[in-house]
């Protein structure tokens, strides 16, 4: 097999046990504002998490070598860099808007917005990492941002936006794992 094809692999595995872990988080966050943390489904969600994130793993370790042998290459690099700094820039802006709201008393808003960017910022990773699915996870997360507030019966603070994002996270750590297809430039 193609060290590049392998190398790929990897990197996929890397993604899906962060969808996995992240994908739980909000799901285990949808529990708790939904049945008042039920400590049942707050395990029940867990080992689904730790199941998805293993069978991850899995694949890492598969393909780890190949992973490794292409580190020092400028293009992993350069793509490394650009992962770093639009996560960076994620995670600002979240507490920036978050500041935002609540001192215009908007607070409701914190979560939809959380999402928004969250889907926002796989845009770049898509086009830096080849991988089309990622425009997709983050076009479906900004739609959900959009939309659910609007018709959820709560509005903004309706505990389905975390409950769609947990989703999203979970379909994409699958994706990730079976597609056949390791490269698609955007």
């Amino acid at each position: 097999m193609n060290q590049s094809l392998e190398s790929r692999r990897a990197g996929r595995a890397i993604g899906a046990m962060f969808f996995s872990i992240f994908g739980g988080a909000w799901l285990c966050f949808w529990i708790y504002l939904t049945f008042d943390g039920r400590p049942v489904f707050f395990a029940m969600v867990m080992v689904l998490a730790a199941v998805l994130a293993g069978f991850s793993y899995r694949r890492y370790r598969r393909y780890r070598l190949a992973r490794a042998a292409e580190a020092a290459l400028p293009s992993r690099r350069r793509a490394s860099r650009i992962f770093n700094i639009v996560n960076v820039a994620q995670w600002v802006v979240i507490f920036v808007v978050g500041q935002v709201l609540v001192h215009f008393g908007l607070s409701g808003w914190i979560i939809p917005a959380i999402i928004f960017i969250v889907g926002l910022h796989f845009l770049p990773l898509a086009y830096v990492f080849a991988w089309r699915p990622h425009y997709m996870t983050g076009a479906a997360l900004m739609l959900l941002a959009v939309i659910y507030p609007l018709l959820a019966p709560a509005g903004p603070a309706s505990p389905v936006g975390c409950l769609g994002t947990g989703l999203i996270l979970w379909s994409s750590a699958l994706w990730a794992l079976m597609a056949r297809s390791v490269s698609i430039r955007a």
